[in-house]
């Protein structure tokens, strides 16, 4: 495991930030299956009570925004004070914060649910007990969990990005079993799963847990 990852990280999505949030302002236009897992979860919120979310690696806050406009008290965290900088300035309506899913600075139970939206690619193997874990402390019994990302195996590093700036950050490719496997160890029922664009060259997905 590269004792760096979560700097790197850090620094790589400093550099691109703006060129980040240009790309994928209006990502969420053409996604109509992740609107429609992101409604089902803003429903699970609900459902549960609602209460205060976090979109845990909330980049440039869009798919924050996108959650709000559904009617969730939602709040972003991400490592990166570049994009929390940009979702500040572009969201100013929500809040975000400066943090680590590694280490996350919320009390225990005090969330009605958690966004993980293709933010835990760059989290080592290593790392994911101990971030899921992480994600079970600060959410209420019963709160749903929203996780998406890269479907496959293995990892790759990741030298250029979004408009061509240089970055440094692992991605890594997970299959939903092994990801479910995970968060069934960590005290969570995972509920449903779905894959996206399954004929594509590295397809997406989705899982739907609920903090037991």
């Amino acid at each position: 495991m590269n004792p760096d990852w979560l700097a790197d990280t850090r620094n790589s999505y400093d550099t691109v930030a703006v060129s980040y949030a240009d790309q994928l302002r209006e990502a969420l236009d053409g996604k109509p299956y992740l609107r429609a897992a992101l409604a089902l979860f803003a429903d699970l919120v609900q459902g549960a009570g609602g209460g205060p979310v976090a979109d845990v690696g909330c980049g440039p806050g869009h798919v924050t925004a996108h959650l709000g406009r559904l009617g969730v008290d939602v709040f972003g965290i991400d490592v990166s004070p570049g994009m929390v900088a940009v979702a500040r300035d572009e969201h100013p309506e929500l809040r975000f914060e400066v943090g680590s899913m590694t280490a996350l600075d919320l009390a225990a139970g005090s969330l009605a649910g958690v966004l993980a939206f293709w933010s835990l690619i760059h989290v080592p193997d290593e790392e994911i007990p101990a971030v899921l874990d992480g994600f079970r402390q600060v959410l209420r019994p019963g709160a749903p969990l929203l996780i998406g990302f890269h479907v496959g195996e293995g990892s790759r590093l990741k030298t250029e990005g979004y408009g061509g700036h240089p970055m440094r950050v692992q991605v890594h490719r997970r299959r939903p079993a092994q990801l479910g496997g995970r968060l069934r160890e960590a005290g969570f029922a995972v509920e449903a799963e779905l894959l996206i664009d399954p004929d594509a060259a590295v397809p997406g997905a989705v899982l739907f847990a609920r903090r037991g």
